[in-house]
């Protein structure tokens, strides 16, 4: 029976399973359905080492062949490393970096090696005895009978990478931890939090985890590449081979290598060029529009979200009882991390009796709200109390902005008296207003980043342009992203309040100079590491921001109960 008679679809319905991606599938069904089926493929630096040795093989001047080979019959694709011509017949050649198991081929590699050997077969019409793997690090070189045993195996993985197509739900983490270590898409998988989910899914955020519990890191800590913020009118960002050119007008072009840029951020009038946004593409830099006061107008990044990741969420978003539940979580999450700042904000010195009856009032008013939040049994309800807490947090939010230590009262010019927006109308609003443009920028690249749909959330309805799960992940960064730096750069008297604003009777906003010291103090900030509660890790807010997006879809796909669990210490 062939491939198309089992999966009784027209050809161009299913796609030829790639050799590698077989290879996948024998290491960790959920690596397969990653790579194969949702397309998400990441190189570490174990891949690169394995071109490298097949590189060098062939430098060598060891006589080998090289093809690309296609199957309908098997239904399958590959390009094996190498074939050689031994005893009179052809065989097939995989170059592994690493050692054998015990002097024999790893389930993975065996696999990959008979698959090559199926397409050699069918390619040159002639019989292929066996294949051959050399393990490199051990210098040691298996052999792999092709026979009758071998294409069942091979009949039997196809038929399964068939099947695993056709669900929506991604296979489930592993096992065995191991293999994790040193899988190139951890830090999308993400199995340790998966793992974690299970044993602690019923803890609170301050609880102390057992030892058997903490969280073996395999997301990275940070992002080592760059952030151009693009501030100038007037600037052009073209693309000169494998590197992204900043022409400021009047000056000498700015060059960066491309792989050096995480993200690019025109703000105002900026221009770049199509060759440049194809670059960009292709390379996972992203780009956003922002308008010269700091709005944003739209994100892109390259790469098309898989279908199976759309449809679980819009499946997850269609329940309302569970985006009740995700609601409830993220407004207490937002509420406390709000309560937990201003004490720690406001906490009393040694010469101060304690605080004014007025603040104790407004937090007295934000941990009702809290309490009420957690009992809320409607979305309209959790919205009204996180809107009653908020209002009664910026209601004490003057109370953190200090002339200096110990005194009372702002810096002059710089007088806050309630939040406003749209536009606002003091320095200290223009500012929070920039910074969370910022923080919602970055949480929007971040779901487009995940593969998520934007447009769909759970506790912000969609009033406006904003993408409502956007605004949803911004509340867990308002108060350490933006809140914490604004207040802390103005009682450090970083602001200048003639030259960084523009003051109109009507409005303020930040003029070009204030604008690339907010952008230098929130990367500042970003690049801070601070340590999750529950997970025990210690990573930077920028990659905690994708690491929450990441938790948010293991709430409809993995193990829920992680996302939103991250609290101000």
């Amino acid at each position: 029976m062939t491939w198309e008679d089992r999966m009784g679809t027209p050809d161009d319905a299913v796609p030829l399973t790639r050799v590698m991606a077989l290879h996948a599938l024998a290491y960790c069904e959920r690596l397969f359905y990653l790579e194969e089926v949702e397309e998400i493929r990441l190189a570490n630096e174990r891949v690169y080492e394995g071109r490298r040795v097949h590189l060098q093989d062939i430098s060598e001047g060891i006589e080998t062949l090289t093809y690309e080979m296609e199957s309908e019959r098997w239904g399958i694709r590959g390009k094996v490393d190498g074939v050689r011509y031994r005893d009179g017949s052809l065989v097939a050649y995989e170059h592994k970096k690493g050692k054998s198991n015990r002097r024999a081929a790893w389930p993975s590699d065996r696999l990959q090696v008979i698959a090559y050997c199926a397409l050699l077969e069918e390619a040159t019409g002639k019989t292929i005895l066996e294949g051959r793997i050399r393990y490199h690090a051990d210098n040691v070189t298996v052999r792999v009978p092709f026979d009758d045993a071998a294409r069942q195996e091979l009949r039997a993985a196809v038929a399964r990478a068939a099947e695993l197509r056709q669900h929506l739900e991604r296979p489930p983490v592993t096992s065995d931890a191991r293999l994790c270590r040193h899988c190139a898409l951890a830090p999308i998988c993400l199995p340790e939090e998966d793992r974690l989910a299970v044993m602690t899914v019923n803890a609170v955020p301050d609880e102390v985890e057992p030892e058997d519990a903490k969280v073996r890191r395999l997301f990275p800590e940070r992002d080592e590449r760059r952030i151009l913020h693009i501030t100038e009118p007037g600037t052009r960002v073209e693309r000169a081979a494998e590197e992204l050119v900043v022409e400021i007008p009047g000056r000498v072009p700015v060059r960066f290598p491309g792989r050096d840029v995480g993200a690019v951020i025109l703000h105002g009038a900026v221009q770049i060029t199509t060759q440049a946004i194809h670059y960009c593409a292709a390379n996972d830099v992203a780009i956003h529009w922002l308008t010269g006061g700091g709005n944003v107008v739209g994100s892109f990044r390259g790469g098309t979200p898989g279908v199976q990741r759309r449809h679980r969420q819009y499946a997850a978003m269609s329940d309302p009882d569970f985006c009740l539940g995700l609601a409830r979580r993220l407004a207490m999450a937002k509420v406390e991390n709000q309560i937990r700042y201003v004490l720690r904000a406001t906490r009393p010195t040694a010469t101060e009796a304690g605080r004014e009856p007025e603040l104790e009032q407004h937090l007295t008013q934000m941990r009702h709200a809290l309490a009420q939040i957690s009992r809320a049994t409607e979305p309209d309800e959790i919205r009204g109390y996180e809107g009653s807490a908020g209002q009664a947090y910026f209601a004490a939010f003057a109370s953190l902005i200090r002339t200096s230590p110990g005194e009372r009262g702002s810096p002059a010019g710089f007088e806050f008296v309630g939040r406003n927006r749209r536009p606002p109308r003091d320095r200290v609003n223009a500012l929070l207003s920039f910074f969370y443009a910022l923080v919602y920028k970055d949480c929007l690249a971040a779901l487009i980043a995940v593969g998520l749909e934007p447009s769909f959330g759970f506790l912000h309805t969609p009033r406006s342009a904003a993408h409502p799960l956007a605004l949803d992940l911004m509340e867990l960064f308002r108060v350490p992203l933006a809140d914490m730096p604004v207040v802390a750069s103005i009682n450090r008297k970083q602001w200048d309040a003639t030259e960084d604003f523009v003051v109109t009777p009507h409005k303020v906003w930040l003029s070009l100079e204030g604008k690339r010291k907010a952008i230098a103090l929130y990367e500042e900030r970003k690049q801070e590491s601070w340590q999750h509660p529950v997970l025990r890790y210690s990573l930077s807010y920028q990659r905690t921001i994708e690491l929450e997006a990441r938790l948010l879809e293991k709430e409809w796909t993995g193990a829920p109960g992680l996302f939103a669990r991250m609290r101000l210490r």
